[in-house]
């Protein structure tokens, strides 16, 4: 199980340097990027969040890099492409991530444990996960009509998702000192930002100048 974030690249990017991801390709996170991943990985969630602003927030700044972080620093729900993606290692079946639903939402899947044993992330593809007593069966597809299907036991699906908060802490904290490099008049907000997306705290990293 990974943790992946959905890359597409505004035209022409310059504000600060990113590697080559295939557009609208998956760019698993985690703590072994080097900084240009960590650079396209922050540009993908705050192009993710780059939406003119209404009445309930402040104008778009003018300045082009303050005018690209505005929707990430100033909007109460931030979104970031992606989600959680699962590999049978032995088959090569996948499970990756719908549209509309985003790594925010990366928590839902404790749903197909403790709460409801049911969860849904996304739509083309659909994939699903349902808990069928101790087991969990992750279809790739709900709307095709033979879909791959992975299963699993419970206690290794909580282990996984334990493995990617790992994952997601860990590019937290190469993020925060990523900011400190390449935005450090803003490293504090944009760590703080980059945090919520992820639900995450925080309070789990700490910013140095």
């Amino acid at each position: 199980m990974q943790p992946v974030l959905e890359v597409c690249a505004p035209e022409a990017f310059d504000l600060w340097p990113v590697a080559e991801v295939e557009p609208y390709g998956f760019l698993p996170l985690g703590g072994a990027l080097v900084p240009a991943e960590v650079g396209a990985a922050v540009m993908a969630i705050a192009a993710c969040n780059d939406i003119d602003p209404g009445d309930d927030r402040p104008p778009r700044p003018a300045d082009p890099l303050e005018s690209f972080l505005h929707g990430l620093l100033t909007m109460d729900s931030l979104f970031a492409s992606g989600g959680l993606q699962v590999t049978e290692t032995v088959t090569g079946a996948t499970l990756v991530p719908g549209c509309c639903k985003g790594l925010e939402e990366w928590r839902d899947w404790l749903e197909a444990i403790d709460a409801d044993g049911w969860g849904s992330f996304g739509h083309d593809p659909s994939p699903i996960a349902e808990r069928i007593g101790d087991t969990v069966r992750l279809t790739a597809d709900a709307e095709a009509d033979e879909s791959l299907l992975i299963e699993l036991p419970v206690a290794e699906l909580r282990q996984l998702l334990e493995g990617a908060e790992r994952d997601l802490t860990d590019f937290l904290h190469l993020a925060a000192a990523w900011t400190v490099r390449y935005l450090p008049d803003r490293a504090l907000e944009v760590s703080g930002a980059l945090a919520r997306t992820l639900d995450l705290s925080i309070s789990m990293v700490c910013i140095e100048p």
